[in-house]
């Protein structure tokens, strides 16, 4: 196992949607969609809305957080906390926090079921960059038959979709690099629950969905300074690969037992957040504040950096994920910088700044050829990518003057977006 140190928050982006499209219009059960793709041929989702326009429901929910909804069916479930660091200007007493799993209906957004959880262990303290996300980070994800959650040093817990609590499994209680707390999401695979738990254990841990068992774990110390979730890849052997990005490198793993596979040298920064995209057995990583972009072949063996590297160029990303749709792969940084490069070759295709987009956290999605993307106090810029520029088609914000650092999750003429105040549901009036 490579041991270098480093710590990265990295990666952004968006997309174009042409031939390539991997979410059904039915559930987006887990951070980004089906496999973190990002991209949905979901039609009838409005591109224009507002408090007055296109606001299917609003739902109000009982704390701040960062995770994303997802959508299972004809519910929504979404996490947030309470109790402890809800403000900047009076942080609390940190032993009355709690993190929530919410259940809300997609019909019409009345809450089914709120199921608080207790905080186990005493978590970092709210001050630094984690006042920028708070304790409800990681997105849920869910098998259609129960959701997992990853709350950081509480550990990682399952539910039925009634909200029935059925395990609940600690991987660690240690702290990521400055005290930032956690961010990572789970993924499935076969019948383990993953998650990349490098603040809490500098491991990737897998868990047996149905009792919360460890299956298996891989240990790295230098993978501390991670909070990307992992991705799973079709490699060109026929084997399935989890592969993930580490500080300064990419790393593959076998999903069924853990063994490490192969490594090469990826986004050079210290603290990785944005997580990497994967199609035809290539997996991409876009990243770094000094600027990173590698594609990289799965299926090697040991150090791959002279065989199974396709490109590396520049292209500037913190700490949203990038999109890959057609031939395409976008990306965009803090600052509003959409960066496209050809997927093929990795030669840059253009780059702009939106106007209103300063302050991205979340990771931008491409819904029926039209990319998505939500800034922090901004609103949401909807854009056409296809192109040699971007062309906006229109910029959405909502009444809301909190927080909105979520990716959105899509369905069928839906568009869901959660704030740190509310859940709030698009859809053509």
């Amino acid at each position: 196992m490579p041991n270098r140190t480093g710590f990265i928050r990295w990666l952004s982006v968006l997309g174009i949607v042409a031939a390539f499209s991997s979410a059904e219009a039915a559930d987006w059960s887990r951070f980004r969609g089906p496999n973190g793709s990002a991209v949905s041929d979901a039609r009838g989702v409005p591109t224009e809305w507002s408090d007055s326009k296109n606001l299917a429901w609003k739902t109000e929910l009982p704390g701040p957080g960062s995770s994303s909804p997802i959508i299972v069916g004809d519910r929504v479930f979404v996490t947030c906390y309470s109790g402890y660091g809800t403000s900047r200007e009076a942080a609390g007493d940190i032993k009355q926090l709690q993190r929530h799993l919410i259940c809300v209906s997609l019909k019409n957004g009345k809450i089914l079921w709120d199921k608080p959880v207790v905080s186990k262990q005493s978590e970092d303290r709210f001050n630094g960059f984690l006042q920028d996300h708070g304790y409800a980070t990681s997105t849920p994800t869910s098998d259609g038959e129960h959701v997992f959650v990853f709350f950081g040093k509480s550990g990682v817990l399952a539910f039925d979709l009634d909200g029935k609590q059925l395990w609940q499994t600690q991987v660690g209680t240690g702290s990521g690099m400055n005290g930032w707390g956690s961010g990572s999401s789970p993924v499935l695979f076969q019948n383990t629950v993953i998650v990349n738990a490098a603040a809490e254990a500098k491991s990737l841990i897998a868990l047996d969905k149905k009792t919360g068992k460890e299956a298996w774990r891989s240990d790295a110390d230098s993978i501390h300074g991670s909070w990307a979730t992992p991705v799973l890849v079709d490699a060109p052997n026929g084997k399935t690969e989890l592969v993930v990005n580490a500080p300064y490198e990419m790393w593959g793993f076998n999903p069924e037992n853990g063994d490490f596979l192969w490594f090469t040298e990826g986004i050079q920064d210290m603290t990785i957040c944005g997580s990497l995209v994967a199609r035809d057995g290539i997996v991409y990583a876009i990243g770094g504040r000094s600027g990173s972009a590698v594609a990289v072949k799965s299926g090697g063996r040991d150090d791959v950096s002279k065989t199974h590297v396709v490109w590396k160029k520049s292209l500037s990303s913190y700490v949203p994920s990038p999109v890959l749709a057609g031939d395409r792969i976008l990306s965009v940084n803090e600052r509003g910088v959409v960066g496209c490069l050809d997927a093929k070759t990795g030669e840059q295709i253009f780059q702009q700044r939106l106007s209103n987009a300063s302050g991205v956290y979340a990771s931008p999605v491409v819904i029926d050829g039209k990319v998505y993307v939500v800034t922090r106090r901004g609103g949401t810029v909807v854009a056409d990518f296809a192109g040699s520029r971007v062309n906006v088609i229109s910029e959405n914000m909502f009444k809301d003057e909190t927080d909105f650092n979520a990716s959105p999750a899509v369905t069928e003429g839906k568009l869901l977006l959660r704030s740190n105040r509310a859940l709030y549901c698009i859809a053509t009036q």
